[in-house]
């Protein structure tokens, strides 16, 4: 499918970029960049390789509860308070195992899944931590690749979702 806005068309021999955050993103018409970095896990250690600022590494964690699955995006310099946002929330969150976020986002590598969580059709809150960022980065879908996005078209993404204060400096 051609970008909306250059018309470009955008093709992964390799994943680079989950299908759906791709379509996603180009369906909503925004301007990205690919990221490349050495293969490596773990937000923080994600952020050096990548040479960019870890309160600028938009992470994903997924959380469940009888109520389904919720999707808590902070940054990397920070954790989730499952309590804090379990009470804000009304809701007995625990974190989902692995296998279940294997099953929901089968185009991105374990560990890798991207904070545009309407490309997948998930509930999500925002950490209010990110509303201030002047350009975001986040999972491709992968450990090689970043989505670069200016903080303004993050926040117009992000919008319509509840932004709350969940997390902590780690």
């Amino acid at each position: 499918m051609p970008h909306p806005n250059t018309g470009a068309i955008r093709r992964n021999p390799i994943m680079a970029i989950s299908i759906s955050l791709q379509e996603y993103l180009e369906w909503e018409g925004v301007d990205y960049e690919l990221v490349h970095h050495p293969w490596i896990s773990g937000s923080m250690r994600t952020a050096e390789a990548a040479h960019i600022p870890g309160d600028k590494l938009a992470k994903c964690v997924v959380l469940e509860d009888e109520a389904g699955y919720l999707m808590a995006v902070l940054p990397a310099t920070h954790e989730v308070d499952i309590d804090a946002l379990s009470e804000q929330l009304g809701r007995d969150l625990q974190l989902a195992s692995e296998n279940e976020i294997r099953d929901m986002f089968d185009d991105c590598a374990t560990g890798a899944i991207p904070p545009m969580v309407k490309a997948f059709g998930y509930e999500a809150v925002i950490d209010e931590s990110l509303e201030e960022c002047d350009e975001i980065y986040f999972e491709a879908g992968d450990h090689t690749e970043l989505v670069h996005l200016r903080g303004e078209d993050f926040t117009d993404l992000m919008a319509d979702l509840p932004h709350l204060h969940f997390s902590r400096h780690v």
